[in-house]
């Protein structure tokens, strides 16, 4: 067998270990489920009369969607980012019981453990976002196969940056605890400064923009990397831009590329 066939079955084991830990964990499944639809039952038909101000008799239309339409590409990327971060609890519980320790010490490359754990983390989260696709008709929102496949691969990208993100966190936290509030002051900020529960009218300019919001929001709103990922979700699922089409596949490229190396730098180092 060749070297690198023996290091895609290493890579595989990797995958295929945190593959079946997560589909034993029922309190991720359950969250992966209700999540999307609290958000979508409650949020989205919740502010979706509102979604549309009546200004002296005539109808505002920020965008030509309704709200649940609006949101739910934005649920999506919500399920993905709590699912890629809190995977990364499962690098401190291998370090807490040693067994990454004894991964560690094997003859595969650290760089190959990191991308199966990462891949393994990017195939949970994936799947996790796919929930959300079965709830499309309720929101109606239709998909054609091609949308459907663009989609996925959006997806498994950011699945694989948050994914890399967050196992560089848990290198920098020591308890399980500790992660936990940590990562859950880190998502909503992100969340909700991503334009995700509100639109940036796409057909003002940034000077524009600030006399409507203030200059600080519109600021992290356009600094943050997951606006474009949710941005770049709502252009394929919804065919609406708040930015230019090419912007959000950049940044989350970017994100893969960067978080991955930055985890590898940390990963090598221990």
């Amino acid at each position: 067998m060749s070297e690198f066939a023996v290091l895609l079955r290493g890579v595989y084991g990797v995958w295929l270990r945190e593959i079946m830990r997560a589909t034993r964990d029922r309190g991720q499944l359950i969250g992966g489920v209700s999540r999307p639809l609290i958000w979508l039952l409650i949020l989205g038909v919740g502010l979706n009369p509102y979604f549309r101000g009546e200004v002296y008799g005539q109808v505002n239309y920020v965008i030509p969607y309704t709200y649940l339409q609006f949101l739910f590409p934005a649920v999506i990327v919500l399920n993905i980012m709590y699912t890629s971060i809190q995977f990364a609890v499962s690098v401190i519980w291998d370090r807490e019981f040693g067994f990454l320790r004894e991964v560690l010490v094997s003859p595969m490359p650290r760089s190959m453990i990191l991308l199966g754990k990462v891949l393994g983390g990017a195939t949970v989260a994936t799947l996790h976002g796919c929930l959300v696709l079965l709830l499309a008709r309720f929101a109606d929102v239709t998909m054609g196969v091609d949308q459907i496949a663009m989609a996925i691969g959006l997806m498994f990208m950011l699945s694989f940056g948050l994914t890399s993100f967050g196992i560089l966190l848990a290198a920098r936290v020591r308890s399980f605890e500790g992660f936990g509030v940590f990562s859950n002051t880190l998502i909503l900020p992100l969340y909700f400064t991503s334009s995700s529960v509100f639109p940036l009218d796409p057909s003002l300019s940034r000077t524009q923009a600030v006399t409507s919001y203030p200059e600080w929001l519109v600021f992290l709103v356009r600094a943050n990397p997951i606006t474009y990922a949710v941005d770049a979700l709502r252009g394929v699922l919804i065919n609406f831009h708040q930015f230019p089409p090419t912007a959000g596949l950049a940044v989350i490229a970017g994100m893969c590329v960067l978080f991955f190396a930055a985890a590898l730098w940390d990963f090598n180092r221990s």
